[in-house]
């Protein structure tokens, strides 16, 4: 039962909350923006390049033959990962940059002002007093 336990208290911490969230909404960030380049970018990037349709450009490594498929390189599926991977990451790029603003502004708050202890008072006056001698 300890490890039940430990696994709990594991579970139940705030990061590793976070950490769960952030991963669901990233997959669902990451299927949105998997749609956005498929269906909103290269559609109109193909017509543009002369009706290139990017998800069915491939070379032929091997032809069919009989039940067995083509066997092919396909990279204009990869050329559409790579955009969704650029979108993704610029994301990203501002999302931390947007945090690490928040960050800088709460550091700018500034501090109160300490105020001297008895001891520190009196030794600036020994100081003063021995700085006139």
């Amino acid at each position: 039962m300890s490890m039940m336990k430990e696994f709990k208290a594991f579970a139940m911490r705030g990061n590793v909350i976070d950490m769960a969230v952030g991963i669901i909404i990233g997959v669902a960030f990451g299927k949105i923006v998997s749609s956005f380049v498929a269906d909103i970018i290269m559609p109109p990037l193909g017509m543009l390049l002369g009706n290139v349709n990017f998800t069915k450009l491939a070379v032929v490594l091997k032809p069919a033959s009989g039940d067995i498929a083509a066997i092919t390189l396909n990279y204009g599926m990869f050329i559409q990962t790579v955009v969704d991977f650029v979108i993704v990451a610029f994301a990203i790029f501002l999302v931390v940059k947007w945090m690490n603003s928040l960050k800088k502004k709460e550091k700018t708050v500034p501090a109160a002002p300490v105020e001297a202890t008895r001891e520190e008072t009196l030794l600036g006056e020994i100081r003063d007093l021995l700085k006139q001698k």
